[in-house]
């Protein structure tokens, strides 16, 4: 139990690790991404925290798996490096034992992504797919941020100095394009929303003026005025969220659908994919201490980089109904049998390794003779 403690700790220690350094880059460059859409005012700033928090769950239910392959073959490999593996071996310890061990800390981490995956990720999804559409009705008036000029889809800018606490612009300044094409100016001290009964909503602009003309042209029209109303559009009612990664998944049990199915499958097969980690990580770490922890890292890398790119795709392949979801399950089974390779035939995978790198040697040796 002692030992099962010890192993446990450090490969959950070195995958939490592992894990927040990789959901720490992630998130900071979608995070990047919704200020620069802030910053073009097509979302407001207040919901840009929201959005990255929303999409955390999407992250987790792959990373917390990469985190664990990665966490075991660190933390194993540093057992291996320190000579540590090698005591614990020479009192008994197996490979399938080293083996059940680390199954705790997987099995654990395997129900936690069955939450994520299963709860977490799709109601998360739905709250920032419904952010995502109500910033998508807001008016022009509401993308305004003061102290900075925000152009629309349209190409009209607006600029407002500030917004006071009853809700009006000050120091309003908007320039666009008439229907004909002729470029106008607004300026005003304030300027308000309002709804208008039968009408619709309307900017109204106080006291200020209105130039109307070209630049190049000597006659500009000058306009000035008490009230200046801006029409402005009517909110558009938002369509359904029908995005995959938002229904719940009680909704997706009932499915008939190719799309849906497959990302029930995608979802319930995810926790399998924390515990056949487990079995291809575990032989995977094995080193010696004149190779280094990090001998077999890039090799391990690109074989859950293989692993994890079969999936996608055969959940592509479900998605477009060219396959059942049979085929999701097959790419976890081939992976599981593979891992258990590495552990039963351990001396066979050894000996492939070893003469793999001697064959451009002797493919040279018998182009020399």
């Amino acid at each position: 139990m002692i030992i099962f403690r010890y192993l446990s700790r450090e490969v959950l220690q070195t995958a939490l690790a592992v894990t927040s350094v990789l959901l720490l880059i992630i998130t900071s460059t979608h995070l990047i991404g919704y200020l620069a859409d802030a910053a073009a005012g097509e979302i407001a700033t207040s919901v840009v925290l929201q959005l990255v928090f929303n999409r955390i769950p999407l992250f987790l239910e792959l990373l917390l798996p990469l985190g664990l392959f990665l966490g075991i073959l660190i933390s194993h490999g540093r057992l291996y490096l320190d000579s540590e593996m090698v005591v614990l071996q020479a009192c008994g310890m197996s490979n399938w034992r080293l083996l059940g061990y680390t199954l705790g800390p997987g099995l654990l981490l395997a129900l936690i992504v069955a939450f994520v995956s299963l709860y977490l990720t799709p109601a998360g999804m739905f709250k920032a797919k419904t952010i995502v559409a109500e910033q998508q009705n807001r008016t022009e008036l509401d993308m305004v941020i003061p102290g900075a000029f925000q152009t629309s889809k349209s190409g009209q800018v607006t600029y407002a100095r500030e917004i006071d606490e009853q809700g009006r612009l000050v120091d309003l300044f908007i320039n666009g394009r008439t229907r004909t094409g002729e470029p106008f100016v607004l300026s005003a001290p304030t300027g308000v929303q309002r709804f208008i009964e039968g009408q619709g909503r309307f900017l109204i602009l106080e006291n200020g003026y209105r130039y109307q003309g070209q630049p190049s042209v000597e006659v500009v029209e000058e306009l000035g005025f008490g009230e200046y109303g801006v029409r402005l559009p009517d909110p558009q009612l938002s369509a359904p969220i029908r995005h995959l990664d938002a229904i719940p998944t009680a909704e997706l049990l009932s499915a008939t659908d190719a799309p849906r199915v497959s990302r029930l499958h995608w979802r319930l097969s995810l926790p399998f994919l924390a515990i056949v980690v487990v079995f291809l990580a575990v032989p995977l770490a094995k080193t010696s201490p004149r190779r280094g922890r990090y001998a077999k890292l890039i090799p391990s890398i690109l074989i859950y980089q293989l692993y994890v790119a079969a999936l996608t795709g055969a959940r592509s392949s479900v998605e477009q109904g060219d396959s059942g979801p049979w085929m999701i399950w097959l790419v976890h089974l081939v992976a599981l049998l593979l891992a258990l390779s590495f552990t039963r035939f351990e001396r066979l995978w050894l000996l492939v390794l070893h003469y793999m790198p001697r064959l451009p040697k002797l493919r040279a040796k018998e182009a020399a003779s």
